[in-house]
């Protein structure tokens, strides 16, 4: 099915005579694929989020939120204050601290440029190589 895919997408490439969709379908299509993939990550979470809350309180979603907030806050202090960024540049950072390609796609239509994609792409390797490595920390560690 990828190769078929990726046959497919190179052909069309080439010769770009069939497979033509309008800009408005992808959009679409994108937004119901990217907003489907959030609710259902919600509700694969919400049971554990339930037990947790159930378990430790109040305090869980403090320290839920502050995990959440916190690193974004500092993110985009030292970026606009420290390092003088761009402020497409810096929000595409945030979007790919998180991973989030439904932010990233926010903020390009909001800045109506493909700028913040070059923040994105940094933040996300980034992120990704913190994760790995720190994930093996842990596993290390326990």
């Amino acid at each position: 099915m990828l190769l078929t895919g990726l046959f497919l997408g190179w052909l069309r490439s080439v010769h770009p005579v069939f497979g033509r969709v309008p800009k408005a379908t992808t959009w679409f299509l994108n937004s119901i694929g990217l907003n489907l993939f959030i609710a259902v990550v919600g509700l694969m979470a919400a049971p554990g989020i339930i037990s947790g809350l159930k378990e430790l309180g109040f305090t869980f979603l403090l320290w839920s939120v502050a995990a959440a907030v916190v690193p974004m806050l500092l993110t985009i202090y030292i970026g606009k204050f420290i390092f003088r960024f761009d402020d497409a540049l810096l929000f595409g950072c945030c979007a790919g601290a998180r991973k989030s390609s439904a932010a990233l796609n926010m903020i390009t239509e909001r800045a109506e440029s493909q700028v913040p994609v070059i923040g994105y792409s940094v933040g996300y390797a980034v992120s990704s190589t913190v994760l790995m490595l720190f994930g093996l920390v842990i596993v290390m560690l326990t």
